[in-house]
């Protein structure tokens, strides 16, 4: 599959304007749904174990990015409610 993926022939040609991509949409997906099911499971659960237990250590702290986050929502809500407020106001005026 990793070959059809980097291959520059297709199934269909990509300059085809919508079948030539929707070729790689389909077919990747489905490669790699068969690739994953062929795998034995005892390998894919001893993979996932290995993998647990190297990365339970190493979660990510992103403080700063839900800083920013935060920051974000609360311009969008208080421009948001600003608008409303001045939107009130105005329709009491005339």
């Amino acid at each position: 599959m990793l070959a059809y993926a980097l291959s520059p022939i297709d199934l269909i040609p990509d300059f085809i304007p919508v079948l030539g991509l929707l070729d790689d949409v389909i077919l990747l997906p489905l490669g790699i749904a068969l690739a994953v099911s062929l795998t034995p499971r005892a390998l894919r659960w001893l993979a996932r174990v290995a993998e647990a237990e190297t990365g339970a250590d190493q979660l990510p702290r992103l403080l700063w990015g839900a800083a920013i986050v935060l920051v974000v929502w609360l311009s969008i809500v208080s421009l948001l409610a600003w608008w409303l407020v001045s939107l009130a106001v105005s329709s009491l005026v005339v």
